[in-house]
């Protein structure tokens, strides 16, 4: 899978020559000599080497003429996006204006190019959106009662034909029940939140093989890269409601206290729980860093700030400065939380690694072969170092994106301490937009200011990352949660919530489903999914083609719904 054939036939009669590799996913990175065809040494022959290439990205390939033992002269450097499973030729054959031989011309030759290995991916999507428009059609002829008609008439006949008599006349409008007219639950948090677990399960159990699907090598955002952010994002989101709701209720904040306390030591626990699943559970080797210790840190900060400032009724008619008030109210938690910003800034660029010769200061690159392995033991700058120092290098992850593409050998943990700072902040982000909701009781009041936010936020982060993705002062990264990978993820975020809301609670034109039933018992769903991936009927092996695997992912995501969707009709809902 992700891989084409690609032949090297040499007709060179004095010189061998070599083959020179690399992907243009790896950020400043030599290319890799991956073969050495030796000279022909009969007229009538070839000699040739075949080699297996990559097909997720374009592949920069170069070929030398080996003068000697120590010099190699490139003769010739193409780029190729090779297709899947493709048979590729590459010729090489002496210039015949050169008499020595030190000149070539190279021709790359598709000998069989197969389908694109999209096409999957695509039929899914066009059937998912079917599947879709069935659901919508059927609920509108359910609703305006033409499948009770059908059904009417269809019964009619079978009666009339068996002679059983006639059918009572019923008027459906008659079973019309009582509209609640209570004040609803914001199904749009909900949903929000399920399409975010919804979407880790399926890139989780691997995303149907698709590198889209999965973490970034280093810098760089792809769809695995969203969910992490944005599941944090709605827990702010949540906290501010509930903490609002407590605090009308004058809950003592002792109590409250205890259960921030509570509930944070669970995230923990769960999550050494899982990080020791599958058999690790070497207590010397055990990963203390993971993505529910990451949750539990964020909630814990965010849900002390909001004990000590949060508000029951922080809404201000009669002040000039109303239409900000969601900043002026809250403003020591806005200066606490740029303090933490302000830190880890200061940490990552203004601090110099310990005891480091070669690692300059400032220093966020993957280390490896990047930059021709001038920084090879600098996996991740301050923040991998600081993981090591203080947690031990065999507590931390010890299998990075960056590992395979960048041939790294330090470990680097992407839910690491220093990270954890701009978690929070994106934490304290969610916690916002819900500020928004409880002091901003009109649609349009909420939707234009998180649109706002959307925008600023978005617009901060194209600054830092000068509209690249390696060539910006702070590159998108989350390996290393950095303040542009924060600020886009929000940014984002903001957007799908106002989309949510519009469609879900104001338009009412959704109903969230599917994913608003996930989003009712998520953690549940995370620690299922985790615990139960590698088991029937959850996962099974199957070819290692992206359809099979695309389909065995989407059903894995799809097992979870459907335990959801049973939970809640069942009224059974696990929350810490």
């Amino acid at each position: 899978m992700d891989t084409a054939w690609l032949t090297l036939t040499s007709t060179m009669t004095e010189h061998s020559i070599t083959m020179w590799t690399q992907s243009d996913v790896c950020w400043k990175c030599p290319l890799q000599q991956v073969l050495h065809v030796h000279v022909r040494v009969k007229p009538d022959t070839y000699n040739n080497v075949t080699v297996l290439v990559n097909t997720s990205f374009v592949t920069e390939i170069a070929i030398k003429i080996v003068d000697n033992a120590t010099y190699q002269r490139e003769v010739c450097r193409l780029n190729k996006k090779f297709r899947e499973y493709g048979d590729y030729s590459l010729y090489v054959n002496p210039n015949n204006t050169d008499t020595d031989q030190m000149m070539a011309d190279c021709t790359l030759v598709a000998v069989n190019e197969t389908w694109d290995s999209n096409t999957p991916i695509i039929a899914a999507v066009g059937i998912l959106i079917g599947m879709a428009i069935l659901w919508v059609i059927i609920k509108y002829l359910y609703r305006n009662h033409y499948l009770y008609k059908v059904m009417f008439c269809l019964k009619t006949e079978y009666l009339i034909n068996s002679d059983l008599g006639t059918p009572t006349n019923m008027n459906p409008g008659d079973n019309t029940k009582n509209i609640d007219k209570t004040k609803q639950r914001l199904k749009s948090l909900d949903t929000f939140r399920g399409i975010s677990i919804v979407t880790m399960i399926f890139v989780n159990y691997g995303g149907g093989g698709y590198w889209f699907f999965k973490h970034s090598r280093w810098n760089g955002l792809t769809v695995a890269d969203l969910v992490f952010p944005w599941f944090v994002f709605i827990m702010g989101t949540a906290m501010a409601i509930s903490f609002r709701s407590l605090v009308r209720k004058a809950t003592p904040k002792k109590q409250l206290l205890l259960k921030i306390i509570k509930r944070t030591i669970i995230l923990f626990v769960l999550g050494l729980f899982i990080n020791s699943s599958g058999g690790h559970n070497d207590v010397s080797t055990l990963r203390i860093p993971g993505v529910l210790q990451r949750f539990a840190a964020a909630y814990l900060v965010t849900a002390l700030l909001e004990l000590l400032f949060a508000q029951a009724e922080p809404y201000y008619e009669d002040v000039w400065w109303r239409c900000v008030q969601d900043l002026v109210v809250y403003w020591p938690e806005w200066f606490i939380n740029l303090a933490f910003v302000a830190v880890y800034l200061i940490v990552t660029f203004g601090i110099q690694i310990p005891d480091s010769t070669n690692c300059p200061m400032g220093y966020t690159g993957p280390g490896g072969i990047s930059e021709n392995g001038n920084y090879a033991n600098c996996t991740g700058g301050i923040a991998g170092y600081i993981d090591r120092w203080l947690l031990g290098t065999a507590h931390v992850y010890q299998h990075g994106t960056a590992q395979k593409t960048y041939q790294t050998t330090v470990a680097y943990d992407p839910e690491g301490i220093l990270g954890t700072i701009t978690t929070i902040f994106i934490c304290f982000l969610g916690l916002h937009a819900g500020k928004i909701i409880i002091t901003y009781k009109s649609h349009r009041g909420r939707i234009i200011r998180w649109l706002i936010w959307a925008v600023f936020l978005g617009s901060i982060a194209l600054l830092l990352t000068k509209c690249s993705q390696n060539d910006g002062w702070i590159p998108i990264n989350k390996n290393l949660w950095s303040l542009s990978f924060v600020l886009a993820n929000g940014s984002l975020a903001f957007i799908l919530l106002s989309v949510c809301y519009l469609t879900i609670d104001v338009w009412h034109i959704w109903s969230g489903a599917p994913f608003f039933y996930p989003g009712m018992n998520s953690i549940f769903l995370y620690l299922g999914h985790e615990v139960l991936g590698g088991y029937f009927p959850v996962q099974i092996n199957v070819p290692k083609t992206h359809a099979a695997k695309l389909a065995m992912n989407l059903w894995g995501a799809a097992f979870w719904v459907i335990v959801s969707v049973y939970m809640h009709y069942q009224n059974v809902f696990i929350t810490i």
